[in-house]
């Protein structure tokens, strides 16, 4: 069921709120907001409320025997690329960044956000279908710039089959099929990468692919592989 508001602060801050009240949430419900005026992002980044954009959230309930809770932030971002993938004249140019952002070109096209909440993850996507934000420290896009974007309902669709399709994928093929797909859909092995990890350390190297699970490979200049668990990265 994907059930629509006209306004809200923030499709996460409801669900996580209903989570902790009790409330029965169903895995492959989705909130989506026309307009949201308190939208999150990472590491407490406001998100633009852009209407006309996709602001959706959505539950996932992980089981013992699913892969790491952490690696819904590659399935999801796999996710969105597939539902995306179809509206873009250039597909080429559509593109996963570690750990969840989606690019067009350059340019941020996608923001996720996960949560958790007594043993659920809340799944939060923002999709610059018709407006980008201006930020400050990156570049940003919106689908509009390059073809004719669909609305946030027929979006909505496209997306809550795409990601039930992926989550089915995660839980029953493990994680090699999808970390294969995901470093086939992301930058190329050997693109340069500024990563910020949150001790505030800068690294900088190369994308030597993920390991098995779901982390960065960081190649430095002197050939040493590095694994990155968590962090902000851009690209060179």
């Amino acid at each position: 069921m994907i059930h629509f508001v006209d306004e809200t602060g923030s499709t996460n801050a409801d669900l996580l709120a209903k989570l902790s009240a009790g409330e029965p949430l169903r895995e492959g419900d989705w909130l989506v907001a026309r307009r949201q005026f308190s939208g999150r992002g990472r590491q407490g980044r406001e998100w633009f409320d852009g209407a006309g954009n996709f602001m959706g959230s959505t539950i996932v309930r992980p089981a013992p025997s699913d892969p790491a809770p952490a690696t819904l932030a590659l399935m999801t971002g796999l996710a969105v690329y597939e539902a995306l993938l179809p509206y873009c004249p250039d597909p080429s140019a559509l593109m996963l960044k570690w750990p969840n952002d989606l690019l067009l070109g350059s340019a941020k096209l996608v923001g996720i956000l996960l949560e958790s909440s007594g043993g659920a993850v809340v799944v939060g996507i923002g999709v610059n279908l018709r407006a980008a934000p201006n930020l400050p420290d990156r570049e940003t896009v919106a689908l509009s710039e390059v073809t004719s974007p669909p609305s946030p309902e027929d979006f909505a669709d496209r997306l809550a089959a795409s990601f039930d399709t992926e989550l089915e994928r995660w839980r029953n093929h493990g994680l090699e099929l999808l970390l294969r797909r995901w470093q086939a859909a992301a930058h190329p092995f050997g693109a340069q990468l500024n990563v910020h990890d949150p001790s505030g350390e800068k690294l900088a190297g190369t994308f030597a692919g993920l390991d098995p699970s779901g982390s960065l490979l960081l190649r430095d200049c002197d050939g040493k592989t590095r694994i990155i668990h968590a962090g902000d990265v851009d690209l060179d």
